[in-house]
């Protein structure tokens, strides 16, 4: 729906105003702060067609008026104005804590450089761990138990007990090893489940059986590695009235980190976006609380993508400092994580 040029910078008066001071924002306030030349009649009558399109609304025990989750997705969309990372070194001192460190590293530091310019919780969607391999191994414990070694192609050993109906000679053991690596060797457990369905068949059963038994235990050996979502200032939103200020909100945001099932998706979805997303709250069903709201912007390794980080605050956040705070870390992580 089109906003003329008068009920677009009112709008956007409001909103500024919102998010600096949390309070319903009047007529009054807006006369003077949106630097139109309009009657108070005219700004009441402005603000009654935005609240009728479903852009402001008027809580109960106020004259003023706040914006709802459909007029803060047109303040980010079309009015916002992002600012610029500022030239005082912040820039360099976050490049700098996003380099020369391992993956896992890399990725608590950018949850916690988010967090802290932010001061709110910074989240990193960590890279799936795709179940390739390079070798395995079986070593015979004793009976009917055998030690399956998984090299990865980075040189990371991974290590699964088998317990198998079959007392396998280490004969079998380093056939069945010599075959997996000779036919599958630098392919994930995935792809070798689908070849196995065909190609075993030339096997005898009891081969195949520990075959099977190894690609299963290979994947979820594979999937284990990390953790899927790395959070940091979780307790920097309890100090957000809109986000606790009773305890069915309390409860909600701690419902968020316990359960991240909901986050990663929301995580997932974003990364097959191209730059920053803003998720609202109450405008995606993604966001579980309606006071909420997620920032999030892919990061890539080589030119591909592979994971997405953001930052989780209320709704009534500074759009324009946020953005490139997310945008600019995600970059960095990027350039870090293909240099290393």
């Amino acid at each position: 729906m089109q906003l003329d040029n008068r009920a677009r910078t009112l709008l956007k008066a409001l909103v500024e105003r919102y998010i600096a001071d949390g309070q319903p924002v009047g007529s009054r306030a807006l006369s003077k702060i949106s630097g139109l030349e309009l009657s108070p009649a005219t700004i009441r009558n402005i603000m009654a067609d935005l609240e009728e399109m479903g852009f402001v609304a008027s809580p109960h025990t106020s004259a003023g008026r706040v914006p709802t989750p459909r007029g803060y997705r047109v303040f980010v969309d079309t009015l916002l104005t992002v600012q610029t990372i500022d030239e005082s070194g912040l820039e360099s001192q976050m490049q700098s804590r996003l380099q020369s460190h391992s993956q896992q590293k890399l990725m608590a530091n950018a949850a916690q450089i988010l967090s802290s310019l932010s001061r709110f919780a910074g989240v990193v969607l960590t890279p799936r761990h795709e179940s390739v391999f390079q070798q395995i191994d079986f070593l015979r414990l004793s009976e009917k138990r055998i030690l399956l070694v998984i090299v990865a192609p980075n040189g990371e050993v991974q290590n699964r007990l088998l317990l198998t109906e079959v007392d396998y000679t280490p004969s079998q053991l380093t056939h069945a090893a010599n075959y997996i690596n000779q036919h599958y060797g630098g392919m994930s457990f995935d792809d070798v489940r689908l070849r196995l369905k065909g190609e075993l068949r030339q096997l005898r059963d009891d081969m195949t059986a520990l075959m099977q038994a190894a690609v299963e235990a290979g994947s979820d050996a594979m999937a284990d590695t990390g953790e899927d979502v790395v959070i940091s200032g979780e307790r920097n939103l309890l100090s957000v009235s809109d986000l606790s200020s009773n305890m069915v909100s309390l409860r909600k945001l701690f419902d968020v980190f316990e359960q991240k099932t909901g986050l990663m998706q929301l995580l997932d979805i974003s990364s097959n976006a191209t730059g920053v997303q803003i998720f609202i709250g109450g405008e995606s069903q993604l966001v579980p609380m309606e006071e909420m709201s997620v920032v999030t912007a892919p990061y890539e390794a080589n030119g591909k993508v592979i994971g997405t980080l953001g930052v989780i605050g209320p709704t009534r956040m500074a759009y324009e400092r946020v953005i490139p705070i997310v945008d600019i870390t995600a970059k960095l992580l990027s350039n870090a994580l293909s240099q290393h």
